[in-house]
């Protein structure tokens, strides 16, 4: 099966609002592996790996994030996949 990897930075009101447990649980639904962490720039920084159709809805969800995200900006690069097992909340 072919794997894909996104790494991706989420700017706008992103932290404070769910938007990393909101991304750990609709990634784990999807089958994605990976990971998700706030920087201290008030960005949100993810890795998304697996099936090159979820990590391209992953990528998507981005966009509009948790209910109460409001995001500005989303920068997506693509990488060779690393075999990354399950999804996490870093901290």
């Amino acid at each position: 099966m072919p794997r894909e990897r996104a790494h991706v930075y989420v700017s706008g009101r992103v932290q404070g609002v769910f938007f990393r447990a909101t991304t750990r649980d609709t990634a784990q639904e999807k089958g994605v592996d990976g990971w998700v962490k706030n920087l201290d720039d008030g960005r949100v920084e993810a890795v998304f790996e697996g099936d090159p159709k979820a990590v391209d809805a992953m990528v998507d969800f981005c966009y509009s994030g948790s209910e109460m995200a409001s995001v500005s900006t989303v920068e997506v690069e693509q990488e060779e996949p690393q075999g990354i097992d399950g999804f996490k909340i870093r901290y």
